[in-house]
């Protein structure tokens, strides 16, 4: 039996030996299989999240309320960057702006490009526009005439205080007094006068001065007629032909007489007004000042003195708003300007900042720009005016001129057109001895 069944056990384990390969083999294909199953439930999470996610929906909001903070605190950080950009960018702008800086008292500048740094916003562009007018009866009018045309001068100026006070030549401020104008424009003013006088009548208003003026200047004369002597008109033309009444005949002389009186008498009489109710002159316009680095902008200006002295070509244009523009850094200060002229020596520097020929060398693509120009004294102070080196030319009128620390040694007024290089200025000196007023008003000037 033992036998029977240890055979039976051996073809048991025999029978089932297969059985346990097959079950191998399926256990493999099952591996197989569950490995598909894994992959499978990998994707299971998805799923999950997917609807953990669609579970979770309600909660968004709380989600949402804790990225909010960030949200605000990220929009505040840029708005910061921003501005700090921008007030960084208007500072730069600022400071590139301000290329100029304080001038240290009592300090030598002791260069070219250092003097102009510090005192180009100082110079200005003079633009003065003037033309003829006619008080007549005390009613004054511009004459629109052609031979009185109007005319423009350009010049420089610089500031010397903080009221908006600078200092230019008085033939920039008046021009028609200067010696080279004074004659042909005394020369104009007469013939105006006398031409006014032949043609306007008493029975014209004031206020029809002008326009009667231009309509019949046509027909004006500048020669003089003796108060009461006859003088040509329309009407006139009537008294020669008066001669037509009068026949060759043998009649008396007498009667000759008696008819010519009859025509004389027929025709209307009328009153002119006299050349002494008539008085012609020049007069501003306008005048006005452009700053350096300026577009198209003009400061309205008043004249308000120019020097008494004669030879003394100095004088005082201010701003109407009577305020030097924050721009100026430094105006040029006459209290540190070189007082003893005689101390000025041919040979020592001599550099003058200007508006030479005015708009024409001054604009440019980026706006109005003053020019720097150098030399050397060339000539003793006379007391009154220096000669110098330094080339220029019409629109220089009234520029500063320095020595080699930017101390204000004269003001330019006037050149020698046949040669360059030969300029002369009225010493700083004399704006002292010319406007006294100034040197307190400079005490409070930065």
């Amino acid at each position: 039996m033992n036998n029977d069944q240890h055979e039976s056990g051996e073809d048991f384990k025999e029978n089932r030996q297969p059985e346990n390969n097959s079950k191998n083999n399926e256990f493999s294909e099952t591996s197989d299989l569950e490995k598909e199953i894994q992959d499978g439930n990998s994707e299971k999470p998805s799923d999950d999240v997917v609807e953990n996610t669609a579970s979770s929906q309600p909660t968004i909001p709380v989600e949402n309320k804790k990225k909010n903070p960030y949200k605000i605190a990220f929009f505040s950080l840029g708005g910061i960057i921003i501005l700090g950009g921008i007030s960084f960018f208007g500072y730069k702008f600022y400071k590139e702006s301000q290329t100029a800086e304080p001038i240290v008292e009592n300090v030598c500048l002791d260069s070219d490009t250092k003097i102009y740094d510090a005192y180009k916003d100082a110079v200005v562009m003079v633009k003065h526009r003037y033309g003829y007018f006619a008080r007549i009866k005390g009613k004054e009018i511009q004459l629109s005439v052609p031979e009185a045309t109007e005319e423009t001068l350009y010049g420089t100026a610089f500031f010397v205080d903080e009221n908006g006070n600078m200092i230019s030549n008085s033939h920039v401020l008046q021009p028609w007094n200067t010696a080279e104008n004074k004659e042909r424009i005394l020369t104009n003013t007469n013939n105006f006068k006398l031409k006014i006088a032949s043609i306007l009548t008493t029975d014209i208003s004031e206020d029809g001065y002008e326009t009667f003026i231009a309509s019949n200047w046509g027909n004006a004369s500048s020669e003089y007629y003796e108060e009461g002597e006859d003088r040509d008109y329309d009407e006139g033309s009537e008294a020669n032909s008066g001669e037509d009444f009068v026949t060759s005949t043998d009649s008396a002389p007498s009667d000759r007489v008696e008819t010519s009186v009859d025509i004389a008498a027929s025709i209307p009489q009328k009153d002119y007004v006299s050349t002494e109710d008539i008085e012609v002159y020049m007069k501003t316009l306008d005048i006005a000042v452009a700053l350096h680095d300026s577009t198209d902008e003009w400061l309205p200006c008043t004249v308000e003195k120019v020097a008494d002295e004669e030879g003394v070509d100095l004088g005082i244009l201010q701003l109407s708003n009577k305020t030097t523009p924050n721009t100026v850094v430094n105006i040029v200060n006459i209290e540190n300007s070189i007082t003893d002229d005689r101390s000025l020596k041919p040979g020592e520097k001599a550099v003058m900042i200007a508006y030479p020929l005015g708009e024409d060398l001054a604009q440019t693509n980026s706006g109005v720009k003053v020019q720097l120009y150098n030399g050397q004294i060339s000539k003793e102070s006379d007391g009154t005016k220096i000669q110098y080196s330094v080339t220029s030319t019409h629109g220089a009128s009234g520029a500063p001129v320095f020595n080699h620390c930017g101390q204000l040694i004269a003001v330019n007024f006037s050149g020698v057109e046949q040669i360059q290089g030969y300029n002369f200025g009225i010493v700083s000196k004399q704006i002292r001895s010319a406007f006294p007023f100034l040197s307190v008003k400079s005490e409070t000037a930065r």
